[in-house]
């Protein structure tokens, strides 16, 4: 089994000592009840993941915030770290990671709770700071409501001395926009009076999520002309490096965007063993992965990565992301913030163009880099994609016509389902114009109509041959050496030709009831997705993979099942 390594953000506590007024966890920052201690939460997960040859390369502390943690808890999370990288040096080294020192996430206000244990370890700081400092005041209070950057700037000092990362970020939003010279004048401030690294600054660009109208997002245009002021007043100074480095490298190829999934690399871990996507995805249902003690590391592996290709698949593919030459960097952006924006591209988009032209990046093959990613992310656009040069290919159209023997897996007029009293004539899936949709309940009647030609006549071995039906759940799931993901398969039948021979003909169409069959796997159908049944006959299916074997531009252009279907949400009353 091959070792994927993974990034582990975790959450010892959701308790925090402040109330931002911006906080993505809003009234979440309390300690959750759990009979799992932080400490054993992090051993059990790590050991669980590495019997499944699944490695941290990084395990970073988040909260909530780290620090209300007791010192004796913060001590045993901070040693267990420092003594992981250590002993798994080797195997990290050997797979291309740096290996680093325990690293904390915090807003630096209870800091020198636990100051030995931090210098005792080396421990490198990733603080939280208001720019301008002025507003650090306003946004930034305690639960309490009372100021705090005194007191950060005070435990900031104790930091001097320490020989790893300290460092801080600010997240930007429009209200900040009317205090750009505050703002440059204060970055000036802490590089001269403060220990921190204000070259290893990070800004970061707020979006409009649980700011609860208090704060707004920048648009564009304005996160652009920020870019440009910071560049402006900062370019050729003894700051040049972080202006074109860290400050904006969150816009850049070397974050967690820069994935075409990020589920397969990204995990939060909280302390009660649920699994996120990121900070970001926290506490939704959406970016929900599974719980360490109680699913398979293989089943959290794949929720991962399906959960984020639905995401993602959820506001479609902008064309526009097809010809800036950027997206083998940007990857359209996160999923959760193109959701909460209800768009289908970053929602830094000219910023990030601003930063790759400054930066030199090159605009890759605009035809192989977006195949590359439609193959992976949007598979239902590939034809549309495919690189210039093979774009003279006969369409599958011209291939069919071409070949009598792949007509019938194409035909419309060959199947017929009927569903409580309504005939639906059914389409191959990759050749019909428009997706329709079917309600079944527990007590549907269901009926598939199969033309007898397809059994009598267009196979060799009649009684060989057999109506083939396949069942697929509406959630997706990963399949196959190239990892794709799919809806997940629930059931394969066959009713062989003697059995049809029994059944009720009508109009030259074999009657059969599959509403028991159906029924009997209504457990293992989505309840949320649209869930899909498939028909084909046995010799024609086993045609079409003969066909994919021999002709690849038959291959490339059916690669999802070809066969006629219809989609159907399954309605159960008993579901709350």
């Amino acid at each position: 089994m091959d070792t994927k390594f993974i990034h582990l953000l975790y959450v010892p506590t959701l308790a925090c000592n402040m109330a931002c007024k911006y906080c993505y966890l809003e009234d979440n920052t309390i300690d959750e009840k759990t009979d799992k201690s932080a400490i054993d939460t992090l051993k059990y997960a790590v050991e669980k993941l590495k019997k499944d040859n699944v490695i941290p390369f990084n395990i970073s502390l988040h909260g909530g915030e780290v620090t209300t943690l007791s010192k004796s808890d913060f001590y045993a999370l901070i040693e267990y770290i420092y003594n992981y990288y250590k002993d798994n040096s080797e195997i990290l080294k050997e797979a291309g990671f740096k290996v680093g020192y325990p690293h904390i996430k915090t807003n630096l206000y209870n800091l020198e709770k636990h100051i030995d244990t931090i210098k005792k370890f080396n421990v490198s700081i990733s603080g939280s700071l208001d720019l301008p400092l002025k507003l650090h005041e306003e946004y930034r209070v305690t639960k309490g409501n009372q100021k705090t950057l005194d007191r950060i700037l005070s435990n900031i000092k104790l930091l001097e001395d320490l020989p790893n990362k300290k460092k801080v970020s600010s997240t930007i939003f429009k209200e900040h926009m009317k205090y750009l010279d505050n703002i440059v004048e204060d970055i000036k401030y802490l590089d001269k009076n403060t220990c921190l690294d204000m070259n290893d600054f990070n800004f970061m660009i707020g979006f409009d999520y649980n700011s609860n109208g208090i704060l707004h997002a920048l648009d564009e245009d304005e996160q652009v002309t920020f870019f440009k002021k910071m560049h402006k007043e900062f370019d050729g100074t003894n700051l040049d490096s972080g202006v074109n480095g860290a400050w904006f490298d969150e816009f850049g190829p070397e974050y967690c965007t820069n994935c075409d999934n990020c589920g397969e690399k990204f995990f939060l871990l909280e302390k009660s063993g649920e699994i996120y996507s990121c900070v970001r995805g926290q506490k939704n249902p959406d970016y929900y992965y599974g719980n360490i003690y109680k699913d398979s590391v293989t089943d959290i592996l794949n929720n991962a990565k399906t959960k984020i290709f639905m995401n993602h698949n959820k506001q479609g593919f902008n064309d526009e992301c097809s010809k800036c030459g950027y997206l083998y960097l940007c990857k359209t952006g996160c999923p959760f913030v193109k959701n909460n924006y209800n768009c289908n591209k970053s929602y830094t988009c000219k910023l990030q163009q601003e930063l790759y032209q400054l930066r030199n990046y090159n605009k890759d093959e605009q035809d192989y880099t977006t195949y590359s990613y439609i193959s992976k992310m949007h598979p239902e656009l590939m034809l549309d994609y495919m690189p210039k040069e093979e774009k003279d290919i006969p369409s599958l159209e011209e291939i069919i016509a071409s070949d009598s023997h792949l007509k019938y897996i194409y035909d419309n007029q060959v199947f017929i389902i009927e569903i409580d009293g309504i005939k639906y004539n059914l389409e191959s899936q990759i050749l019909k114009q428009v997706r329709e949709f079917v309600y079944v309940t527990p007590v549907s009647k269901i009926n598939i109509y199969i033309k007898d030609i397809l059994l009598n006549e267009e196979s060799e071995y009649p009684l060989n041959n057999s109506l083939y039906i396949m069942l697929l759940s509406g959630d997706l799931i990963t399949y196959g050496d190239e990892g794709r993901t799919k809806q997940k398969h629930i059931m394969t039948h066959q009713v062989f030709k003697n059995v049809l021979d029994e059944c009720e003909i009508v109009d030259g169409f074999y009657k059969y009831d599959i509403s028991d069959l159906i029924i009997s796997y209504s457990k293992y159908l989505s309840k949320t997705n649209a869930n899909n049944l498939f028909f084909t006959t046995n010799d024609l299916r086993n045609y079409h993979y003969l066909k994919q074997k021999n002709n690849a531009y038959y291959h490339i252009q059916a690669i999802n099942l070809p066969f006629q279907n219809i989609e159907f949400y399954y309605i159960d009353d008993n579901i709350e």
